[in-house]
């Protein structure tokens, strides 16, 4: 027996390669999905197995006699193909096996369009959770092109990039390619929102500006919009974020955010995460919003309200940034632990009290807090000269349950 896995593009005979061709003529068996197996020109005597499920299959293979069997995937067997997972199994039971490409939905839709694709983004929302907001805001301003399927179907990914600011952007959907049915659809995403497209789509969307400044962490005061609300000065907000361990994917809290500047960096370093600033004066809340539009970051969630009432209604912490507390410093890492036990916590605090209450707050829960102090001075021209003006000194406290680590 030698297996072939087979792409075999997208369904419409045309799409089919020369060698995918002379490979089913050659097939006594054929296993795949219910769809490919139904849409193959195989005359019906050839025998079909229905399975997706790589484990299966094997156990079909053995359990026949074929001596040249086809396994059918759609599309490329390189492109987020089920083939992965079914070669390392044909190798580990020695069972000989070819593997023939097909042509991709990202190949013929780009085609389609008379377009390269060699610089988009390409995800696949096809059975796997997808952060579309995400993907956007890494691909820093390249187009993206999902693979879409049921649940995570173009129509639904295009209300959460509504949701999350980015309606304005264009997207360019293509249902039933090579089909006779074939449409392609070209409008913004705010109106494609919520649209029920057929199952086999694929979405392209583009228009996405990045507006991440030259530079890491730390970005200069001056790049952000302030007002007269207070904010975490570059230097500080730089030491704080080192010291959140910053992981993309994660989930974070801001409390007390200001001007959101530790939100916006935040949200720029982990384009993945969800970022949730937590500010209860007005003022900051337009500047939050207003700064969250100058940086792009849409992965930056404000929620306007006093901790810790207003944190029940977040998403678990991974990692907490408290820049302002309103004298509830203890009450808001208790709420952020109900919600994650394991969570990090970053405090900063300019007076004594409030270190005396960080430190007294995160050891009564189980806490060993870790102490640093960041004291900056600053150059300012005097004629000819440069002094160094001092800026008030600054404690960052550090914790987490160290059963927990």
């Amino acid at each position: 027996m030698e297996v072939t896995l087979v792409g075999v593009g997208l369904g419409n005979p045309s799409t089919l390669t020369a060698g995918a061709a002379a490979a089913l003529k050659q097939a006594d068996g054929l296993i795949g999905s219910r769809r490919l197996l139904e849409e193959c020109p195989l005359p019906q005597s050839v025998p079909r197995k229905f399975s997706t499920k790589s484990a299966e299959i094997v156990e079909i293979l053995k359990k026949q006699s074929w001596q040249n069997p086809c396994v059918l995937y759609s599309g490329d067997t390189g492109f987020y193909s089920g083939a992965r997972t079914l070669v390392p199994l044909l190798e580990a039971d020695h069972i000989p096996f070819q593997v023939l490409p097909g042509i991709s939905s990202l190949q013929y839709f780009a085609a389609r369009l008379g377009r390269s694709w060699q610089e988009w983004s390409v995800v696949s929302a096809h059975g796997l959770n997808c952060d579309p907001v995400g993907e956007i805001l890494a691909a820093h301003g390249k187009p993206v092109f999902f693979l879409t399927s049921g649940a995570e179907g173009a129509g639904s990914l295009c209300e959460r990039l509504t949701q999350a600011g980015l309606g304005h952007l264009t997207a360019t959907v293509g249902q039933s390619l090579s089909y006779p049915q074939e449409q392609i659809i070209s409008d913004s995403v705010s109106r494609l929102a919520g649209h029920a497209f057929a199952p086999l789509t694929v979405l392209l969307v583009e228009g996405y500006t990045s507006c991440r400044p030259a530079g890491s962490q730390g970005l200069p005061d001056e790049v952000f919009l302030r007002g007269d609300v207070p904010m975490t000065k570059q230097e500080v907000r730089a030491a704080a974020i080192g010291k959140l361990a910053v992981r993309d994917g994660e989930t974070y809290w801001d409390v007390g955010s200001g001007t959101g500047s530790v939100s916006v960096e935040l949200a720029l370093l982990a384009p993945h995460s969800t970022v949730c600033a937590v500010e209860c004066v007005g003022e900051a809340c337009s500047l939050i919003r207003a700064n969250r539009e100058k940086f792009g970051v849409y992965n930056l969630e404000l929620t306007q309200g006093r901790a810790p009432e207003v944190l029940a209604q977040l998403p678990a912490p991974d990692a907490v940034f408290i820049g302002g507390s309103g004298g509830e410093l203890p009450a808001i890492l208790e709420a952020a632990l109900r919600k994650n036990p394991a969570a990090r916590f970053c405090i900063t605090a300019i007076a004594v009290e409030t270190l005396g209450t960080a430190v007294a707050a995160m050891t009564q829960l189980g806490m060993e807090p870790q102490i640093s102090q960041v004291t900056v001075a600053r150059s300012r021209a005097a004629g000819e000269l440069h002094l160094m003006m001092g800026q008030n000194p600054v404690w960052i406290i550090t914790g987490r349950k160290e059963a927990l680590v």
